[in-house]
């Protein structure tokens, strides 16, 4: 499967760049530039973190490791925690006991829980209206309730028993459901909450990223066992490459399948904009929240779900595991797609018949 994976990055390499070579009449040669464009976002939030990893995996591991260990659950799962491009891979298998735990809650924890925790949700508050805060924020509860599906199919693709993913995922499942109930009963702390969150999590990628540049520019460490940049930088080239090419197969990707997924959405009563937010959404979360503003009442709630397994999907969630962990792309996509697939529906049982009337953007 990783061979026919790379091998249609590959092709989509090739789509950008002759297009590219003859001005982008089709439009996937600008798709081919954008790879290169999401380095330096890239770099600023994955950087810092990769490299002060070292250091806050012997911190927090004296008192993660024994609380962890209390419960039978690998401490590797507390990685799984922040985004997969942001630490958390890393994190987890410095913290891991076996192996195996370290990648799987690296890659499937860490790319559904930890994004939506640590980038999702405060991204996503910051950016929607007052007015769809609520409705963002119901999709985020329903996506949640559904993901225990994604993090289950995950654990299995790694070759994980049913019983071992459900006890290893007991911390993840009591925080989720605190989340659910936060978001229920008192969203505009959740949401003051989540942002400073966010904050914290910036302040300290920021931290390392000066910490390790002045390393390597003057060989003064402040913190001894930080990785250095120029590794965490080749983890950040690595994405890029493979960001070449996933963004114009999914820009191909998207116009095969636009006329379907359009009768899909009348089918569904979403408009066209909501389910433009779904192929967008698989290659980068920010601008399919930017689009919420344009769609139904249906499409935002339904939307805001789907993104909680499947945000970058097919671009920063790729090209991270293509990068580190290559063995894993079966687990991440099995993972994502499944908890994708079951958010639809979920989403749409929750709406019911409430079909937005306001927003009927089309595309």
């Amino acid at each position: 499967m990783n061979r026919i994976i790379l091998g249609i990055m590959a092709a989509g390499v090739v789509l950008g760049g002759v297009d590219r070579m003859f001005g982008s009449p089709k439009g996937y040669g600008k798709k081919f530039e954008e790879g290169f464009f999401f380095l330096g976002p890239t770099a600023l939030s994955m950087a810092g973190m990769i490299c002060l990893t070292p250091v806050l995996a012997q911190t927090l591991g004296k008192g993660i490791i024994p609380v962890f260990g209390l419960l039978g659950v690998d401490p590797a799962v507390f990685g799984g925690m922040l985004a997969i491009d942001m630490g958390g891979y890393q994190l987890a298998c410095s913290l891991a006991r076996d192996p195996l735990m370290g990648q799987y809650a690296g890659i499937v924890i860490s790319a559904v829980f930890g994004c939506t925790v640590v980038f999702t949700v405060p991204v996503g508050m910051e950016l929607v209206t007052a007015e769809d805060k609520p409705l963002f924020a119901e999709g985020i509860m329903i996506g949640l309730m559904v993901m225990p599906v994604s993090l289950l199919t995950g654990g299995l693709a790694c070759g994980l028993p049913v019983l071992r993913i459900l006890h290893q995922n007991l911390p993840i499942l009591l925080f989720s459901l605190l989340l659910l109930i936060g978001l229920k009963k008192a969203p505009a702390i959740m949401i003051k909450g989540f942002t400073l969150f966010a904050s914290g999590i910036q302040i300290l990628i920021t931290a390392g990223l000066v910490l390790a540049a002045v390393a390597s520019l003057t060989g003064f460490t402040l913190l001894p066992g930080m990785t250095p940049l120029e590794d965490a930088l080749s983890v950040v080239a690595s994405i890029g490459i493979v960001m070449l090419g996933s963004l114009p197969m999914a820009e191909l990707l998207t116009r095969i399948l636009h006329r379907p997924l359009l009768w899909l959405g009348k089918k569904c009563g979403m408009n066209s904009m909501s389910i433009a937010g779904f192929l967008i959404g698989i290659v980068s979360a920010i601008p399919a929240i930017t689009m919420l503003k344009h769609m139904d009442r249906r499409g935002k709630v339904v939307n805001a779900a789907f993104l909680v397994s499947a945000a970058s999907m097919l671009a920063a969630h790729l090209g991270f595991t293509v990068s580190e962990a290559p063995d894993m792309l079966p687990a991440l996509f099995l993972a994502k797609l499944s908890g994708a697939f079951v958010s639809i529906p979920a989403a749409l049982f929750f709406t019911g018949k409430k079909k937005g009337t306001a927003n009927k953007t089309e595309v």
